[in-house]
């Protein structure tokens, strides 16, 4: 059997060092990640959480306890934590979450960091991959923690199943702001740091905002830290419909459209460009414009 093949057995028996391989491999778009892809068995019915929002908002913690209480339910946990891409080195910030790594040596949980590689959303065409994998290796749920970069976040709203916007009390100033963002696409609001002055009326607002649209979206109050307001949220999540067959085409248009678009994007690395922007501009009457078409249509 192809070794690389081979690796897809081995996920199977929840051997987390055979995934992180595998994981690898399609990240980076290494030998053999094409046929890895083409050869996964996706279980479809394994939910994908989006969990989103502004910064400071404790998205983090949340992840946390949600991981905690459905631990205790021996669930088996997939989590991918997306960081945001460093503009100079083109690498992740952040790394594994702090918070998080009381849970690393877990035998039902695996956690991983992946750097947005310049997303505007903080989403790449790769985590949708790299999801798919998870999705292929017995996880009960898959969780991804999105970049907190306030309205360009809403891109988790085409790779989750379900979205969840953590939002805080002190967010009430800016709500209007971010309405057009995040707002239209939260399947379900958290307020988080509900024990602070004001989340009450923040929640009452929050609702009265959510109740224009068609479906029933529900606002839930939650105290991460504490673990308070947790049981609530994974119970929403359990009895949420994720399996909406117009969502689902929604979702698979979403994913091939990134997907070709990264395709047609492969031969085009941020560093070369970097090269030939530099070479371009010591040349003296530099034209981005110009630069740009002589890039796509090199004179031979």
């Amino acid at each position: 059997m192809n070794s690389h093949l081979s690796l897809l057995v081995k996920i199977n028996e929840h051997n987390f060092n055979a995934l992180a391989r595998v994981l690898t491999l399609v990240e980076n778009d290494l030998e053999g990640s094409s046929e890895l892809l083409k050869a996964l068995n996706i279980d479809q019915a394994v939910p994908v959480i989006g969990i989103t929002g502004p910064p400071g908002a404790g998205k983090s913690t949340l992840v946390n306890a949600m991981i905690e209480q459905l631990s205790k339910q021996e669930k088996r946990i997939a989590v991918i934590a997306v960081d945001p891409t460093s503009p100079f080195n083109l690498g992740s910030l952040l790394g594994d979450r702090v918070r998080m790594s009381a849970h690393f040596n877990k035998p039902n949980v695996f956690i991983r960091s992946v750097a947005t590689r310049g997303s505007v959303g903080g989403l790449s065409a790769k985590i949708i991959e790299l999801v798919d994998v998870l999705k292929s290796a017995g996880f009960d749920y898959v969780i991804v923690e999105t970049v907190g970069v306030g309205q360009s976040e809403i891109e988790i709203a085409g790779l989750a199943d379900i979205t969840v916007v953590v939002l805080v009390p002190e967010a009430g100033d800016e709500i209007q702001h971010i309405k057009s963002g995040l707002m239209e696409v939260g399947d379900a609001f958290v307020v988080n740091k509900s024990d602070r002055d004001g989340a009450d009326s923040f929640a009452s607002n929050l609702k009265k905002m959510v109740r224009d649209r068609h479906e029933y979206i529900p606002v839930l109050k939650t105290i991460a830290d504490k673990n308070v307001g947790i049981d609530e949220l994974l119970d929403w999540i359990t009895k949420a419909n994720h399996r909406d067959q117009h969502r689902r085409l929604y979702l698979y248009t979403e994913k091939a459209y990134r997907l070709i678009q990264n395709l047609r994007m492969k031969d085009i690395e941020k560093q070369d460009l970097q090269q030939h922007i530099a070479k371009a501009m010591k040349a003296g009457d530099f034209s981005l414009y110009q630069f740009v078409d002589h890039y796509l249509n090199p004179v031979t």
